[in-house]
């Protein structure tokens, strides 16, 4: 650690950012790089620029970037392709941001001259896990320094008396106790701690700030269209759509329709549960259309397979392994079944519910002609049943001779 003389801090601007780029300073005598993400957290970022600055840090060591389209395109995307569900509900909003900030700070570091990365994450989630795993992943060789893990500022009050002995500028609203913490991006927002530290509590509606109450929604329904082409989102009501538009686009019709909301208990990897509360507007609606559209275009034995494989890759991104070689093989496997996973699914979103009505491909597997009630014209011949089923049955037959 005497060896490192420069750092890469992930910064957001906040209160426990700006006291950790002072920290590095000051405790650890190092050289502080800031790097912000613009990854459409819904709130201005340019003024992490002026907060670096008001602490000595050169404009040449300031990096401020909008990566909102490529973390739609190479992280949410691809993510959406499985299906991706966390214990059957997390659409895992937070977990898919972590490798792409983590790829941005390596690579800082490399472009800066930096030995070291820095995170604000607390010893008790998963985002320190998730944060440091990509970094070596990505830099076997790389420090990563986590304040949280190190210090003693192990209370709000102490941390706002450092801050102001360092001149850092505290808000007003950062002096009493914070009721929760929140995380957000484009894909969705998280609110945890304190007023929903009890699970048997209802999450208090002050909490939910991406979504109007579904009581409160429309009281008419309204019907959308989204096209897909590969397993990906492309349109919107015929309207070709970069992936953060099409995804800013559904967050808005999400929170018009109070859609995406989601209270749970989670496994984190560390070992504790926790309750949070989740906001997924674009990100359900999405999600639930990319289903309707696999559901005409896949092969049951590959829609089935990739139901198996679900649980697991939605656990690797969960647990912070997105750069590990079996996410990558998953992803090989998941992309070659979504070749022809292309057509356009229409939606009714009301009071909630994003429902999905209608699904049409050039490359549908349905066929009306060999599920229809009327005369199909010989399309199926319905004696073909008989040996389907007593080959099926054969075992079990045996075993109700052998068992009687």
């Amino acid at each position: 650690m005497s060896d490192i003389k420069r750092v890469v801090l992930a910064y957001s601007g906040g209160l426990d950012t700006s006291v950790i780029a002072k920290w590095l300073e000051v405790e650890r005598g190092l050289e502080v790089v800031t790097f912000t993400a613009d990854l459409g957290q819904g709130e201005e970022i340019e003024p992490a620029r002026e907060k670096a600055r008001a602490m000595g840090i050169p404009d040449k060591h300031i990096f401020i970037e909008d990566l909102r389209e490529e973390f739609v395109r190479d992280y949410v995307f691809p993510m959406m392709r499985a299906n991706a569900r966390y214990e059957g509900d997390y659409l895992l909003g937070t977990s898919i941001a972590r490798p792409l900030i983590s790829k941005r700070l390596v690579e800082i570091a490399k472009e800066t001259g930096a030995d070291a990365i820095a995170h604000g994450a607390t010893g008790k989630g998963n985002d320190q896990v998730r944060f440091e795993l990509s970094a070596y992943a990505l830099d076997p060789d790389i420090t990563v320094i986590a304040p949280w893990r190190e210090w003693d500022l192990t209370s709000r009050t102490a941390l706002i008396a450092w801050a102001e002995k360092h001149q850092i500028a505290v808000p007003k609203d950062k002096r009493g106790e914070s009721p929760f913490s929140t995380d957000a991006n484009l894909l969705h927002t998280s609110s945890e701690g304190k007023v929903l530290e009890d699970p048997w509590e209802e999450t208090p509606d002050y909490v939910y700030s991406r979504t109007d109450h579904p009581e409160n929604a429309p009281d008419t329904p309204e019907y959308i269209e989204i096209g897909f082409e590969t397993g990906d989102g492309v349109s919107l009501d015929g309207e070709r759509m970069s992936p953060a538009t099409l995804l800013a686009a559904l967050n808005e019709l999400g929170r018009k329709h109070g859609i995406g909301r989601l209270d749970l208990v989670e496994n984190r990897f560390v070992g504790m549960k926790s309750r949070g509360m989740y906001e997924t507007p674009g990100g359900e609606i999405y999600a639930r259309a990319h289903r309707g559209i696999e559901q005409i275009t896949l092969d049951r034995g590959a829609a089935h397979l990739k139901d198996e494989l679900m649980p697991r890759y939605a656990e690797l991104v969960y647990n912070g392994l997105w750069f590990s070689p079996e996410r990558e093989m998953l992803q090989a496997a998941i992309d070659l079944s979504q070749q022809k996973v292309s057509g356009t699914v229409r939606l009714k979103l009301y009071k909630g519910n994003a429902m999905v009505v209608g699904r049409k491909s050039d490359a549908s597997l349905y066929s009306e002609a060999h599920v229809t009630f009327e005369d199909d014209a010989g399309a199926y011949d319905q004696k073909d049943a008989e040996g389907f089923i007593k080959l099926n049955a054969l075992r079990l037959r045996l075993l109700a001779k052998r068992d009687r």
